[in-house]
Formats: structure tokens, C-alpha cells, sequence
């Protein structure tokens, strides 16, 4: 299998699984709870942080723009909502410096063509594909002119539209992400052995997994059935306002997700069948030995 490398980090088997801390919108429109989150995922090992970028005027539908929301800023629109959680260019300036202060780094999922013209200017390592994206042919366009590495997820997605995206997007290094776009998931539809099928069917490009369950233990499963890559998203607090954070890790738990996904790492080993010096003194004490 193949690797991808994001801002010097290789992507692929054989290497230390990425793990990816999904920011997206838990700041609620705040830098400072962006850099508090950013901390959490530095502090757990985390290799990236993943934001999301949007245009609201184009991505808000015209049904839902005046449709009206209370919000812990009060009632408003939708799209002024949206408006209101949404950075812009001083805040990602911002995140930034932050992040090149903290040595982590950093990306985005746009979902739009103008966000990516956005994104640009911070020259990003890399871009992802939210599975909501994936068949947006606009966008998926304008990323692999962009010309950078591309993770891809495939919630809510047929083969067929998988294979149209991969098709497209592979002009660029391609990393693709198995997904249930469920928040937060229930453990019956996570399918995680389509790592598998993914892996059979793209041995070209590095499988990953962005998951949306409450828990961790799947989250390490995953790694364990090959998964390379590892995305989740991350709050300082299930409880706070905003629609991804039940689905969220608190940093406690991202903690404790790093950790495990290290520790199964080493365990998998290599597949090669050796009699390990620490086995030596029971083989002797042990075995008996035909006369």
C-alpha cells in the first residue's frame, strides 16, 4: 500500500497511525476555545488538527437561510448563525501562528469552491473531503487543481460515487477514510470491516477511519483491522452547545485514545513468527526435550 505525507508525516502502512483531532465548528466561534482545543490535541499526540470552512451564502440552502435558531447568542437566522461560528481570515491567522507555535498541523475541509480559494492563502498541507462533499464535482475540482495531498471520506456514499471521487481526485496523493455519517453513531452501523474492503479495493492508497461514536474502544479497533489513519472529533465538553460535540472525545479521552492506539500499535508487531529472548529462560525451564 502506498503512502501519502502531510507536512512531512508519511501516511501508510508501516507507519505510526496519523490521528487526526477534528476541530470542525466545537470552537462555536471562538479562537480561544480553538486554541484551548488545539492544547488538548498537542497535550494527546495528536498529529493534525482538522477545522471546516464554508461559505454560509452557499452553503446555507435558501429554504433554511431566514429559518430561525436560538443560539447561546439568542435568536437569529440561520445563516447569520452560521455567520457567527464561521472564522475568517484575522482568525485564521490567528490558529496559524498557533498551531506553527505549538509544531502541529493543521487543515481544513472546505465545502465550497471559495473556501478553498480561501485556504490557500495559509498554504495547507493537505485538504479533506467531508463526506458530505464527496460529490461535488465543483469542489472536487478545484481541490486537485489546488494540487495538495487529499483525504477523502465516504459517509453516507455509494461505491459508485466512491469510485467516481477516487477516480477524480486521485490526480493528487489520495488518502481515503471510512465513515458512517450518523452523529453520534450507533456501534451496529460503524461496519468497520469495510477497512477491508477499502484496502482490497484501493491497495493504492492509504485507509484510514473518521469515526462519530461515543467511546473509544472501536476508534482502536479500527487501527487494529489496518486502519492507517484516525480522525475524530474533539471538544472540552460533550455537554457544550453545537451539534458535533455528543459525538466529540474531551480531552481526557483523547488522552486515553492516543495512548491505546499506540499501545496496540507495538502489540501487532510484524507478523513474523521469532522465540523472543524473554521466552529463552522458560523454553529451557519448561519444554522437555525427546531423550
Amino acid at each position: 500500500m502506498s503512502t501519502i505525507e502531510i507536512q512531512g508525516r508519511k501516511i501508510g502502512t508501516g507507519h505510526p497511525t496519523y490521528i487526526i483531532g477534528e476541530i470542525g465548528l466545537n470552537h462555536n466561534g471562538s479562537v480561544e476555545l480553538a486554541k484551548k482545543l488545539i492544547d488538548a490535541a498537542c497535550l494527546a499526540g495528536c498529529d493534525a488538527v482538522k477545522f471546516q470552512k464554508r461559505t454560509p451564502e452557499i452553503c446555507v440552502p435558501e429554504d433554511m437561510k431566514t429559518v430561525q435558531r436560538e443560539t447561546p447568542w439568542g435568536i437569529m437566522s440561520y445563516l447569520d448563525y452560521r455567520y457567527k461560528v464561521e472564522f475568517g481570515e484575522e482568525e485564521y491567522r490567528q490558529i496559524d501562528d498557533y498551531c506553527r507555535e505549538k509544531s502541529i498541523a493543521w487543515f481544513a475541509s472546505p465545502w465550497d469552491e471559495p473556501s478553498v480559494d480561501f485556504l490557500e492563502q495559509f498554504d495547507p498541507p493537505a485538504y479533506k473531503i467531508a463526506s458530505a462533499c464527496l460529490t461535488d464535482q465543483g469542489l472536487r475540482k478545484r481541490i486537485v487543481a489546488a494540487g495538495r495531498p487529499t483525504v477523502m471520506s465516504t459517509g453516507m456514499s455509494t461505491i459508485p460515487e466512491i469510485e467516481a471521487a477516487v477516480s477524480e481526485l486521485s490526480a493528487n496523493p489520495l488518502a481515503i477514510a471510512h465513515c458512517t455519517s450518523a452523529y453520534p453513531c450507533k456501534v451496529d452501523q460503524l461496519n468497520l470491516r469495510m477497512i477491508h474492503t477499502l484496502q482490497a479495493k484501493y491497495p493504492e492508497h492509504p485507509i484510514g477511519y473518521s469515526g462519530h461514536e461515543t467511546g473509544l474502544t472501536t476508534s482502536v479497533a479500527a487501527v487494529a483491522l489496518g486502519a492507517t489513519f484516525l480522525e475524530r472529533h474533539i471538544t472540552l465538553d460533550r455537554a457544550m452547545w453545537g451539534s458535533d460535540q455528543a459525538a466529540s472525545i474531551e480531552p481526557g479521552g483523547l488522552m486515553r485514545l492516543t495512548r491505546d492506539v499506540r499501545v496496540v500499535e507495538a502489540a501487532l508487531g510484524d507478523g513474523v513468527k521469532v522465540v523472543y529472548e524473554s521466552e529463552r529462560p522458560l523454553l529451557k525451564k519448561l519444554r522437555r526435550h525427546p531423550s
